[in-house]
């Protein structure tokens, strides 16, 4: 199998610096998201400063500086599907950064789980191709292998119910069949995403720190799909407090 033929070297035919350059004073830490709606409003409500695009033929994605209690952090809209997510941030990494915060929104394979509780992955499957690019070939990846405890701490904090547990990631989200559904969910998968073992792979690549965790929307585990609020508008005002979270986690990552 094609997937099989991981190579070990740490260099390509072109690398992410040759892309991007080193710039100066670029925030070690970053959050990003992929909302649109989301980043807009985080933008405005934090005074960002841009510092720097993303560029591709799809057109750019502006990175901005903010600041939270006087730690200059590092805010982009992530690209959805592991390839695109994946190739932002190496770039990102290539300009400066060293740890970043990731979050989004995924699907549940648990009916019990409420609408926008956060989940916590602790590994993820990986149905998708990039991450076998940059790890040896195996069904999971081992995802936030630190500050998961701190990360706990800070939702109970703030009264956020949450649940941990082994995350789906698949490049195809319309082949989600029913018997894939009920496969992975004996596999003991929660959720299904589209980047989350795909960027784990990355980081441990670079030797980079990653922290993923989601917000649950749509409903997977019922004879017919529930969007429930995965649709931009809905829930918003609720969506926009979920970056408070990150923050939070960014202080202590920083320490």
């Amino acid at each position: 199998m094609l997937l099989e033929e991981f190579d070990e070297c740490k260099t390509s035919t072109f690398d992410p610096n040759e892309v991007e350059n080193v710039i100066p004073n670029f925030p070690k830490i970053g959050i990003t998201c992929f909302s649109k709606k989301l980043m807009d409003r985080y933008v405005q409500t934090f005074n960002g400063e841009k510092i720097a695009d993303i560029s591709n033929a799809n057109g750019k994605a502006p990175i901005y500086k903010i600041n939270y209690k006087n730690l200059d952090i590092a805010l982009f809209m992530s690209r959805v599907g592991a390839s695109a997510c994946t190739v932002s941030y190496e770039e990102i990494l290539a300009m400066g950064l060293e740890k970043l915060i990731m979050f989004g929104t995924c699907g549940v394979l648990d009916r019990n789980i409420e609408d926008l509780a956060i989940i916590i992955p602790t590994s993820a499957i990986r149905d998708e191709g990039t991450s076998y690019h940059y790890m040896k070939a195996s069904d999971e990846v081992l995802v936030n292998e630190k500050y998961i405890p701190e990360f706990i701490e800070i939702l109970k904090k703030n009264n956020v119910s949450y649940i941990k547990g082994k995350a789906w990631t698949t490049d195809a989200p319309y082949r989600e069949t029913r018997n894939k559904v009920m496969k992975r969910k004996e596999q003991g998968c929660i959720c299904v995403d589209m980047e989350c073992s795909a960027m784990s792979a990355v980081a441990k690549f670079r030797n980079k720190e990653l922290f993923q965790f989601f917000y649950a929307a749509d409903n997977l585990d019922n004879a017919k799909w529930d969007q429930r609020s995965l649709g931009n508008e809905d829930k918003l005002s609720e969506k926009e407090k979920i970056i408070y979270l990150a923050l939070e986690l960014a202080i202590l990552m920083n320490k």
